[in-house]
């Protein structure tokens, strides 16, 4: 953005400069997507629509442990992003690790199918197969969450870093599935680069996933 104006007036002012990147955003006429990186449109933000299940559990864990920091989605809400339509209805939370085997403890006195930190083992004999399955992972902090009404839940960008780091959780949707998830998300909605990669970052994955980044969405065919 600042090179295109400096082509056509090398002695534009910062503060001129900045005004009029404003102006556009406001106007909807560009949007931001990371630091210092726009794109034509307007802002599409994303708001995974949590289904009536996923909703009370939420709720049951807060009311018997009201001060704790919780992430919740399920993984039917990829159905909007993916080729292929899954009927699992997999719900993931996300706590913090100090009381993760205190909200396991309670949630499987109400649900024998609930599972911590599975392994890949565990996913494919037990989780996969079970019905209404419930999996509890470690919050990591800083993850990019968002308020969706009264609960908290992921965002765009946490969404996809989970699925591409996370491959035996998300096992179903690798390879091609991946390729039109991604490519889906970025079209549909804003996805803010630096945000993606930052928690990519926190994940250890930032070089692998900005490479398969460019090469997905730069690769429309």
């Amino acid at each position: 953005m600042e090179r295109f104006y400096k082509k056509s007036n090398p002695e534009l002012k910062r503060t001129t400069l900045n005004w009029r990147i404003y102006d556009l955003v406001k106007k909807g006429i560009i949007e931001r997507v990371g630091k210092g990186i726009f794109k034509i449109g307007e802002n599409k933000f994303y708001k995974p629509n949590l289904d009536s299940k996923t909703k009370s559990v939420f709720k049951k864990i807060l009311e018997n442990f009201p001060y704790l920091e919780v992430c919740i989605w399920n993984i039917s809400i990829l159905n909007e992003f993916s080729q292929h339509i899954s009927n699992n209805s997999l719900i993931i939370i996300e706590v913090e690790k100090e009381v993760s085997e205190s909200v396991f403890l309670f949630l499987k006195e109400q649900n024998p199918n609930v599972f911590i930190n599975p392994n890949s083992l565990t996913l494919e004999h037990y989780v996969f197969s079970a019905p209404n399955p419930i999996v509890i992972k470690n919050f990591l902090s800083e993850s990019p969450v968002q308020k969706v009404s009264q609960y908290t839940t992921i965002t765009i960008e946490k969404l996809l870093v989970d699925i591409y780091c996370d491959k035996d959780l998300f096992s179903y949707y690798q390879g091609r599935e991946l390729q039109t998830i991604f490519r889906n998300a970025f079209e549909k909605y804003t996805v803010n680069t630096t945000k993606l990669l930052r928690y990519a970052s926190r994940r250890g994955k930032k070089k692998q996933l900005n490479q398969t980044v460019i090469q997905i969405i730069g690769n429309k065919g």
